[in-house]
């Protein structure tokens, strides 16, 4: 009986914690399935082109011009797109002609290579080069247009030469009495602003606005301070519609699906490119040539007993004659470097301390336009620190971002 007793217990213990056991497993699945829902549900970022019911009214019976190069899509998933134009005439509307910028349309030219007018082989549109013998579409060009849609990735550095494009099309539409739509897309370096304010002398296409290197503004809001502080011809104004984007704030963290251009192959490089971008001032190779592109840099003269990391750039995708091909460069693999939301000196301070060949390192003209100001190579040349250099862009970042809030329409 006491036998019988004990094996009747034991069974309704094992029985007890069947049933715990699969109640708490119960509630961890709901659990899980509820924190996959969460997960699944996050609010992810809408990008201005994917919102068309806010712009397909506009155009609809309109002949459209569009600005645009392989990052202007409409996402379908995560890893899945159309191009814009490609889009828009499925939907019957009447696409006249394409504007490319800097590296072309398909954006596969090297940087500063000129792109030559043609026809899309895929459309058959014609497509007019903003990188050949005018930056800036002609009033010939634009005859016949109704509206201009503008649709490119940007990374939120000055002398990325996009926002160029932007305010001199936003110029020729003015001037012309054509409405632009600029359609928002994230500023994967939109968390911060740094580096020196452009000086006006040394307005440049790699520099056109006094604001800082890196300035924390999307491509939308930066139209609309174009717009706002009067810096097109004669202080004209556009007559503009950005289409904005949905679930973005500037701490948004966003990867590019698209590399913006042949240059900045993935996210690393464009968190890279403020810093490194002012490399392309100098005879230091920035990793074109490589596959590395702004995640390492080099140069022949470049002390080899103080860096032992070395690698040759040869000619590949939009790099043809990168600087030093078929030279061994000495130099730093910057790949594991951990991420960065500042414009960090300490690498060109660096090099030029360590160049064999002190009168080799500075491409004056080039510096200066990239820098926005002669000060910063006169700076570094004297041996004045990081530190102390950044301290003397204070007064003018804080200028410019109280200017900046003026346009923001993110947090």
């Amino acid at each position: 009986m006491t036998s019988f007793m004990s094996f009747k217990n034991t069974v309704l213990f094992l029985l007890f914690l069947i049933i715990s056991c699969g109640s708490k497993t119960s509630e961890n699945s709901k659990k899980r399935i509820e924190e996959k829902d969460i997960k699944t549900n996050e609010k992810a970022i809408i990008t201005g082109a994917n919102q068309t019911h806010l712009y397909l009214p506009l155009l609809k019976g309109k002949n459209i011009g569009i600005v645009a190069n392989q990052t202007s899509v409409i996402f379908k998933k995560e890893d899945q797109y159309t191009h814009l134009v490609d889009s828009l005439l499925s939907l019957k509307l009447n696409i006249k002609k394409v504007f490319s910028p800097e590296h072309g349309f398909r954006g596969t030219a090297d940087a500063g290579e000129k792109v030559k007018d043609g026809n899309d082989l895929k459309t058959g549109l014609p497509i007019i080069s903003l990188y050949g013998k005018n930056r800036k579409p002609t009033p010939d060009q634009l005859d016949g247009l109704d509206i201009i849609v503008f649709d490119i990735q940007d990374v939120g550095v000055r002398f990325y030469t996009y926002i160029s494009t932007m305010h001199l099309v936003m110029e020729a539409c003015a001037e012309k009495n054509i409405p632009i739509i600029v359609m928002d897309r994230p500023n994967p370096n939109g968390s911060y602003i740094d580096g020196p304010v452009l000086e006006s002398q040394h307005q440049s296409f790699l520099g056109m606005h006094t604001v800082p290197l890196v300035y924390g503004m999307t491509i939308g809001e930066y139209a609309k301070m174009i717009n706002g502080e009067k810096w097109l011809a004669n202080g004209i104004q556009s007559s503009l519609n950005v289409i904005e984007l949905k679930n973005y704030t500037h701490n948004s963290t966003y990867s590019l699906p698209i590399k913006p251009s042949p240059n900045l192959p993935n996210d690393h490089a464009i968190n890279l490119y403020p810093s490194l971008g002012l490399f392309e001032g100098t005879f230091v190779n920035a990793g074109r040539g490589t596959n590395y592109q702004f995640q390492m840099y080099g140069a022949p003269f470049l002390d080899k007993e103080k860096y032992n990391y070395q690698y040759t750039p040869v000619s590949n995708e939009g790099a043809k004659y990168p600087k030093h091909k078929d030279e061994v460069c000495y130099g730093l693999d910057l790949r594991d470097e951990t991420r960065i939301n500042k414009v960090d000196l300490k690498w060109i301070i660096d090099a030029y301390n360590n160049t064999t060949d002190k009168t080799k390192f500075f491409n004056k003209a080039s510096f200066t336009k990239h820098a926005g100001t002669e000060k910063l190579q006169k700076q570094i040349e004297s041996g004045i620190s990081a530190k102390e250099i950044k301290k003397s862009w204070e007064a003018d970042l804080k200028d410019f971002n109280r200017k900046r809030k003026k346009y923001l329409l993110y947090e």
